[in-house]
């Protein structure tokens, strides 16, 4: 049976005002049309606001309810910063048909950020395979880009997304390490950076055999994809996925 499904990567910038952001994220929304996958950057709702953590998980609460509805018409990746006991996490959230489908929080913390002081470290055991309407998917956030063993937890499925607030600096990383993700696992991989100014843009979606699209000037970056496309690759590179 033949999957179709049109993807769609957002790349915008984030202001300190929260509603706004919110309200931008739904306008891009909405111009995506009805059963897409739509996949967004890194906390693109806040930022990193360590001087505002209580209030930017008060409003994931807004935002969720936000997304949950939206997503009755297509399924939403994205991450927020969301308060649990005494502790804060960045949580990589996924909406599909009105249900929070699957949740992991970031278990790799960016030092160079200051991650590590203001987070908690998820579980490495949430970053595991999960199914969306017939689609085996997996995820990584940002920063756990680097590290290969976590590809390995996500090896063997059709779509990975990768949500990101990569700095300029390392622009050339992130459009390599999600390349060399797509080739590696064989799989579609949806990779959303910010277009923040000191953030290095480069969103795209990569097919399993390793093309690219991509376009540094648009919000929305679109690929219609046919996961036929997988099991086609892995039979003809045959390396036992």
């Amino acid at each position: 049976m033949m999957i179709s499904k049109q993807l769609h990567t957002l790349q915008f910038k984030t202001k300190q005002n929260f509603e706004e952001n919110l309200t931008c994220l739904k306008n891009l929304l909405l111009e995506c049309e009805s059963d897409s996958i739509v996949l967004t950057p890194e906390v693109c709702l806040t930022n990193f606001c360590y001087q505002r953590m209580e209030e930017a998980s008060e409003f994931a609460k807004e935002a969720t309810n936000t997304l949950l509805n939206l997503s009755n018409e297509k399924t939403i990746i994205t991450t927020m910063i969301e308060k649990y006991k005494n502790g804060f996490y960045n949580n990589l959230k996924v909406f599909c048909n009105g249900e929070l489908l699957h949740k992991q929080s970031k278990h790799k913390l960016f030092p160079l950020g200051n991650e590590h002081l203001h987070f908690q470290a998820g579980s490495i055991e949430e970053i595991s395979p999960f199914e969306m309407s017939g689609i085996k998917c997996g995820a990584i956030n940002c920063f756990e880009l680097r590290f290969i063993e976590l590809w390995e937890r996500i090896k063997g499925c059709d779509l990975i997304f990768v949500p990101a607030q990569w700095a300029k600096e390392r622009k050339d990383h992130f459009q390599t390490l999600t390349k060399a993700l797509a080739i590696t696992t064989q799989s579609f991989v949806m990779a959303s950076n910010s277009a923040n100014d000191s953030m290095g843009g480069g969103s795209g979606i990569i097919t399993p055999f390793g093309y690219v699209t991509q376009d540094d000037l648009k919000e929305i970056i679109s690929f219609r994809a046919n996961f036929n496309d997988v099991a086609k690759v892995r039979k003809f590179i045959d390396i036992g996925l």
